[in-house]
């Protein structure tokens, strides 16, 4: 038997196990609660699992590793410090709140402390963002299926048949995904994104282990080459004759510092863990709050170690290749964890490892999905008619709307496909975190001001408030879109990207936040909207 015919079974039996088990759980899906919520009756172990495979993308199996390799380093990995302490205050503010208000979409809940506009522009902010960001992260999941094409070729692809790959890729996840999302519901997502943790974890470990097997000094090889600093990059001391401002303004564009780690990260899980339907949904489904705040607790101390071996990953790359430096070697180091993977694992580690990378995109699209197919339905859809519409024909629609999406994801990653193809500068985490940047600070904001104050924000403040928190973030990102829209060139000299960041893309989530409490404080709380709150107290 070819060595790639036991790949080809390890990832068929992969396939099968998770179409079935999204398959099995159709009968349990025929309500709105039990295809949005599982009835509220997951274990907390099972949250736990569905919320690491919503937050770890292909775009984290393959980049991370990448930053660990360009970097070899872990200053990546501080940046989960602020994980941690961002999903102890989401346990404690956020969570609490949505299990008091008995809300499916969070966004319901500004409509009762705010009114209908906001909770709708707010919803639909997130709909828009997070088909953005899902689309972008799904090629990702192809760069292995780009390596095998050279192989097979002996040579090198062109952009034009990378982009090719790349949306074959996109497609066929896209819609095997999508099957057993809209058949299964929440269910399906979470029982499958327990399987896909498992081969995840699986999969991390036997690269690790075949890769430590590969060295001739075992340990020692590695530690020749982590640089300095090795995990916290405490970062700036004051260069002569630079002012406070200069060194500040160093501090926003630094991607991976202590700063970054316990501010600018912490404020992205709060966002991303807090205020984003496709996480939280995951954690409403718990039987109650305390075991929902437990899993959310628990997601953040099992993230360190996880994070901490994709990066490891890449380091032990990056002693590998230093030892046996290959000519095809490719120069993107998003590619190099799927060439060793293709060039170097025996038969059946190879087809476990890429079924890994397949897990963690299918299992990031899933949530997504339903997360989307809920608000778009809950907020829009059904708003003002829910009790009008039989359950059936409500269910009926959440599947609708999950194929709709689906369909709109797979538009923008066959377009992000064809932009990386074209340009392979790119570098994955930034592109796939920054896009959330964008809007999901000023959609936190609008919650924060929501819980903390009674008397402050409505309607019309709320939209301007956002509105000046997008536009903040995008103007000290100027120089960013510039480059992307292609206005701006790379250097002629040297060929490498001219400056293009005001601050870094932790940072902007921050931004956006803060310039949306500022400007949504100025607006005072109609009466009406202040006795409703105070009901619910």
């Amino acid at each position: 038997m070819s060595s790639w015919y036991l790949d080809a079974l390890v990832l068929l039996a992969y396939f099968a196990t998770i179409i079935g088990i999204g398959l099995s759980q159709r009968s349990k899906s025929g309500s709105v609660d039990g295809f949005a919520l599982g009835d509220r009756n997951i274990a907390w172990w099972a949250v736990l699992a569905s919320i690491l495979a919503a937050e770890i993308s292909a775009a984290t199996f393959l980049g991370a590793p990448g930053e660990g390799f360009a970097k070899r380093n872990w200053t990546y990995a501080q940046l989960v410090l602020g994980t941690i302490l961002a999903r102890i205050l989401v346990s404690v503010i956020f969570i609490p709140v949505y299990y008091r208000h008995g809300v499916t979409s969070i966004y319901e809940y500004l409509e009762t402390r705010f009114g209908g506009r906001t909770r709708l522009f707010a919803s639909m902010t997130f709909i828009v963002t997070r088909v953005l960001a899902m689309g972008t992260r799904l090629y990702v999941s192809a760069i292995i299926l780009v390596l095998a094409m050279e192989m097979f070729l002996g040579r090198s692809v062109s952009p034009m048949e990378k982009f090719w790959l790349y949306a074959a890729a996109v497609v066929g996840v896209s819609v095997l995904t999508a099957l057993y999302t809209t058949i299964g519901g929440i269910k399906a997502v979470i029982w499958t994104d327990f399987i896909q943790v498992g081969v995840l974890v699986a999969s991390l470990g036997f690269a690790i282990w075949y890769l430590l097997g590969r060295m001739p000094d075992g340990w020692a090889s590695v530690t020749a080459q982590i640089r300095e600093p090795v995990f916290l990059e405490t970062l700036l001391p004051r260069h002569e004759g630079e002012g406070m401002l200069g060194w500040f303004g160093r501090v926003l564009r630094e991607e991976y510092s202590l700063y970054t780690a316990l501010i600018g990260s912490t404020f992205v899980t709060l966002a991303t863990h807090g205020i984003d339907q496709d996480t939280v949904q995951r954690m409403l489904t718990a039987r109650n709050k305390r075991q929902s705040m437990f899993a959310t607790i628990m997601s953040g101390v099992v993230d360190l170690p996880v994070v901490s071996a994709f990066i490891l990953i890449g380091i032990l790359l990056s002693a590998f290749y230093a030892q046996n430096p290959p000519p095809d070697l490719p120069r993107e180091s998003r590619e190099i964890f799927p060439y060793f993977i293709l060039h170097e694992m025996p038969a059946g580690l190879r087809g476990l490892v890429t079924a890994g990378v397949l897990a963690t995109a299918m299992g990031s699209l899933s949530t997504a999905l339903n997360a989307l197919a809920t608000s778009g339905c809950k907020d829009f859809l059904f708003r003002g008619r829910e009790a009008s519409l039989p359950e059936a024909r409500r269910v009926a629609l959440l599947r609708w709307a999950t194929v709709f999406f689906a369909l709109l994801i797979i538009g923008v990653g066959v377009w992000t496909a064809y932009y990386t193809s074209m340009r392979p500068e790119v570098r994955i985490i930034p592109l796939v975190l920054g896009i959330l940047g964008y809007t999901f600070g000023s959609l936190l904001g609008v919650f924060l001001v929501a819980i903390f104050t009674r008397t402050r924000g409505n309607d019309l403040g709320n939209i301007i408030a956002m509105i000046c928190g997008f536009a903040a973030v995008a103007f000290m990102s100027i120089k960013e879109l510039q480059l992307a829209a292609g206005f701006t060139r790379p250097d002629p000299a040297t060929g490498a990207p001219l400056p293009a960041l005001l601050i870094a893309f932790p940072w902007r989530i921050t931004l956006g936040t803060l310039v949306t409490i500022a400007v949504a404080l100025c607006f005072r709380t109609p009466a009406d909207r202040q006795h409703a709150m105070a009901a619910h107290r």
